[in-house]
């Protein structure tokens, strides 16, 4: 396995609302673990979110007994759900808080997938690139009711307004997957700074580009995001297998 993590405060915002976090080592009861996280909130409180979410859950699995990895992320993810919650409330500052999360880990041929929010796990399989994961916003929701079309979700004054997030509510619906994964695969997590500003094409014209490392393909990435506006901060886990 050889991966890269990169976040970059954008052209537009002053401060870095994304947090990442990203080991090939054995943690608790999983093999590895890989975190995006992109907070909301007003002042630092979004900064804060990301950041303590994703810690929470790297002590919590760090500190977990559960071997099953949807079980093991599930209590850390609702863990830092409770935590985050009870931070806004305690503090006027961090009132209404929260933040996406996408995490992922592997064991024995299979990934295993945690999102909450509209944050992005994409596997990049045969010339193919696949979204895993499914947004949790209100555009994709309309999308996928069929009262939205993907040409106007792109558009929409209200792309960015999410319906879950860790921290926002007491209790949290997390979303979970398991694929099955192959060597050559490639895995992207992501936040919208990046899938806002650079197309799925465009993705994988830099992920298909040969005798690339994952730094120089992910690094492009962070790049090509920046050159389209960088509106947002930008947030990138790429791991070839």
């Amino acid at each position: 396995m050889r991966f890269y993590s990169i976040t970059e405060t954008g052209r537009v915002r002053s401060k870095n609302q994304d947090f990442v976090f990203a080991t090939d080592q054995k943690i608790g009861p999983l093999s590895n673990l890989f975190l995006v996280a992109d907070g909301m909130g007003g002042h630092n409180a979004g900064e804060f979110a990301s950041a303590f979410a994703v810690q929470t859950v790297v002590e919590a699995i760090r500190n977990s007994t559960i071997q099953e990895p949807i079980a093991a992320l599930e209590q850390a993810i609702s863990s830092a759900n409770y935590k985050v919650y009870q931070e806004a409330l305690a503090d006027p500052n961090k009132k209404g808080m929260g933040t996406t999360l996408v995490a992922a880990t592997f064991q024995d041929g299979h990934l295993f997938i945690a999102n909450v929010g509209d944050s992005r796990l994409y596997v990049a399989t045969n010339q193919e690139l696949r979204q895993v994961t499914r947004d949790h916003s209100l555009v994709q929701e309309l999308v996928r009711e069929g009262n939205l079309q993907e040409s106007e979700a792109q558009i929409h004054p209200r792309k960015n307004m999410i319906t879950r997030a860790v921290g926002a509510e007491k209790a949290v619906r997390t979303d979970f997957f398991d694929v099955e994964i192959r060597t050559g695969d490639q895995i992207v997590l992501c936040t919208d700074g990046l899938t806002n500003m650079v197309s799925d094409e465009t993705m994988s014209d830099v992920l298909f580009t040969a005798d690339e490392t994952p730094e120089e393909k992910a690094s492009k990435l962070v790049n090509i995001a920046e050159e389209n506006g960088g509106r947002d901060n930008i947030t990138v886990i790429l791991i070839e297998l």
